[in-house]
């Protein structure tokens, strides 16, 4: 592909595009949002114009059929991204999916038939932020010894009952919704996979859905992850990387601002309460349009992405076992 800028249409109005993805794109100058759909036109019209995209919509099929879309971006519901995805590429569109990229491993694996012929992704922006970036250095440095320990937390409040987040069927669960995030970021940072996990559920006796979730990874060697995920919950974040000489903590590790700087500690133990810890600022950064450049770049070169559908179904593995140690009540182990 010779031109330099990809042209992007968006499916579905959702407020992660509207409010996070499409801005990026647009301060992108290799990146155009060209198109948006909808399966209401009347609201793709409008969120075109209020947001300057040149195309709306009333449906996803039109989209697809536009010939001038590179790529698409799909930000549906959990249980309608395989589908559509698979629709996208078989209209000859490369995808950025928004994770988690299937409801379950198995659904996953539909999706390596049509990565042959597109690039496909999932939408874990997280890993393209500097601050993961200078966590990963700290450790492949050895500046925090051998690290053996990821811990992690991440919850917000939310008991509404209209809210996708909260409609099982659909996949509004915590463990799909914000339960991926610190399972990419153990894999992120071990850079290995894990053997097994235990987990402990408590489910919305209203909604069905996994609100409350406490999981332990054990990935060989002495390295563990543990992390709570809710969706009933005070909104917190956080991620704590340990070695044998040091720890890393990502303050604000998965809605990073995209307006300000980040911090992270880097703590010896010096003082119990960190104290004396010392603190790295860390540039500003659009973690969404880092994400984009990234799906971009790999567009024009024709190249495979460093994280495609085949890491994406390892972590859904993982997610898939965490459900399996809630059935089984107790340790699953994870297969190849």
């Amino acid at each position: 592909m010779s031109r330099r800028t990809i042209n992007w249409g968006v499916l579905s109005t959702a407020a992660i595009a509207t409010g996070k993805f499409i801005p990026a794109l647009q301060r992108s100058g290799s990146s155009r949002v060209m198109a948006i759909a909808s399966r209401d036109e009347e609201r793709a019209r409008a969120t075109a114009s209020a947001l300057s995209i040149p195309k709306s919509y009333g449906s996803y099929e039109q989209l697809l059929a536009d010939p001038e879309i590179d790529v698409i971006y799909n930000p549906l519901p959990n249980d309608m991204h395989v589908a559509w995805t698979i629709a996208a590429a078989a209209a000859g569109k490369h995808v950025l999916c928004e994770k988690p990229i299937a409801m379950t491993a198995e659904e996953a694996r539909q999706l390596l038939a049509c990565s042959h012929s597109v690039i496909v992704m999932e939408a874990f922006m997280v890993r393209y932020h500097p601050q993961w970036l200078r966590v990963r250095d700290l450790i492949r440095s050895g500046e925090l010894g051998t690290v053996r320990v990821v811990q992690a937390a991440f919850s917000y409040f939310n008991t509404n009952p209209d809210n996708i987040r909260n409609k099982v069927e659909h996949g509004g669960r915590a463990m799909l919704d914000i339960g991926c995030y610190p399972i990419t970021a153990a894999r992120f940072f071990f850079e290995c996979e894990p053997r097994r996990v235990v987990a402990a559920v408590e489910r919305d006796e209203r909604f069905g859905t996994d609100r409350q979730a406490s999981v332990l990874a054990d990935f060989g060697d002495g390295r563990q992850l543990s992390f709570v995920v809710s969706t009933q919950l005070a909104p917190f974040q956080r991620i704590n990387v340990i070695g044998t000489r040091g720890r890393a903590e990502i303050l604000i590790p998965f809605n990073a601002p995209q307006d300000r700087h980040t911090a992270i500690t880097v703590d010896f133990g010096e003082s119990l309460d960190g104290s004396l810890a010392r603190r790295e600022i860390l540039a500003s950064c659009d973690q969404y349009a880092e994400l984009a450049e990234a799906m971009v770049q790999a567009i024009l070169k024709d190249t495979r992405p460093a994280y495609g559908v085949e890491d994406a179904i390892k972590s859904m593995r993982v997610l898939d076992a965490v459900f399996q140690s809630e059935r089984d009540n107790g340790w699953v182990e994870i297969g190849d």
